[in-house]
């Protein structure tokens, strides 16, 4: 029998969770930015809240690396720092949705469970359509349950009454609003808890086996499983290259870091040498251009701009083609000032922006043996290296 879909209304909001670092899962990077089906785990939610007719917007609740490297947010969406708790990630969404009126659906979701889809929203919305004030997917518990004190099973523990709970849930977004002024403090596991202690209903309908949640390591096979992503991807390499003159009474910014020196470079940005140039060489590794074609000198609002915008910018645009940066390598060329003693930390700069462990930065200086403009101390140059994996279109 083919099921219904509720009527759809624009006044429809996601919250998708992605604050937590996911460290039992012991990726390198946040779990929400591991790959899976050739791209990250967040986007999978992010595409099919956006994909979805009822939903007009939502809060993307993540640190702003995180946002960064996610890739460029759909129509209708912002972000919101998350906070230490889950509760305080939500409490900070409610916050950046103002003064919107109470009677609109909100959704809240752990970007923890890829698998959300079509049918499972439609569900949610059904029940809030039928007059519920809050409503949560479930799946019954196949397994037997018992006691355990150490590594000795106990009694067996009726199942029948109980359910396993998954995300998204919904609620109107007066009930989530008094829930969470309601709570001070106290801890719960999710929204719905807070919903049953202010009295509210909470329906239950199907949930999905897809929405299986990301912990552990060994949960993304399980996913690409369900998921059915077995995508094929291809290397990809780009290179970069940039020059700026050196002037008097400027600041010297060299790979994200402002540095002690006489001269500054000269550029409509800050002039950012080594940024630029890996810029370039990740944009030419997607084939999209240079940082001209994106941030033109003939735009007043790139006047001054710090250069880890542009960075971190190419970086979104590689997460949104489903692909990641395997591994960026850079070549300073100065006369002055040294960069050896800022390399460690230029290095970890560049892994910062574009958040990839330091191994895969590899950022290199030398010098032209006083030949040229770089040798007259005129300028300074920069040449990068950026290697992709990229799905297969």
């Amino acid at each position: 029998m083919t099921e219904s879909a509720p009527p759809h209304t624009p006044s429809t909001i996601a919250i998708l969770l992605a604050g937590g670092l996911g460290t039992r899962a012991g990726f390198e990077t946040p779990k929400q930015l591991a790959m899976l089906g050739g791209k990250p785990v967040l986007r999978w939610s992010l595409d099919a809240f956006a994909g979805h007719g009822a939903i007009s917007g939502g809060v993307l609740v993540a640190r702003d690396d995180v946002v960064a490297a996610v890739g460029a947010l759909p129509d209708g969406w912002i972000s919101a720092l998350p906070g230490e708790e889950r509760q305080v990630s939500v409490a900070n969404a409610l916050a950046a949705l103002g003064d919107r009126p109470d009677d609109i659906i909100v959704l809240v979701h752990d970007a923890a469970r890829p698998g959300v889809d079509g049918a499972v929203i439609d569900r949610l919305l059904g029940a809030l359509a039928d007059g519920a004030e809050a409503a949560i997917p479930t799946l019954p518990v196949p397994d037997t349950l018992v006691e355990q004190t150490g590594g000795t099973a106990g009694a067996v523990v009726d199942r029948s009454a109980l359910a396993r709970v998954q995300t998204p849930q919904a609620f109107r977004l007066g009930t989530l609003r008094r829930a969470h002024a309601a709570a001070d403090g106290a801890p719960a596991t999710d929204d719905a808890q807070l919903g049953r202690r202010i009295g509210a209903e909470v329906v239950a309908v199907a949930g999905d086996a897809r929405l299986h949640k990301l912990t552990y390591a060994d949960d993304l096979a399980i996913l690409s499983g369900l998921l059915g992503t077995d995508v094929k991807t291809r290397t990809a390499v780009g290179m970069g290259y940039d020059v700026h003159r050196l002037v008097a009474g400027k600041p010297l910014w060299i790979g994200g870091l402002e540095i002690a020196h006489s001269h500054g470079l000269e550029g409509h940005s800050d002039a950012d040498v080594a940024l630029h140039a890996l810029t370039d060489a990740i944009l030419g590794a997607l084939g999209d251009g240079d940082i001209g074609d994106h941030f033109p000198p003939t735009d007043a609002q790139w006047r001054g701009a710090a250069s880890h915008r542009f960075l971190a910018f190419a970086a979104g645009r590689v997460a949104a083609r489903g692909g990641r940066i395997e591994h960026v390598d850079l070549t300073i060329v100065a006369e002055a000032p040294k960069i050896g003693p800022h390399r460690a930390a230029i290095r970890a700069r560049i892994a910062d922006i574009l958040a990839l462990r330091v191994a895969q930065v590899s950022v290199k200086a030398t010098t032209t043996e006083r030949l040229g403009f770089t040798g007259r101390r005129e300028g300074i140059a920069a040449q990068a290296v950026a290697t992709l994996q990229l799905p297969e279109n």
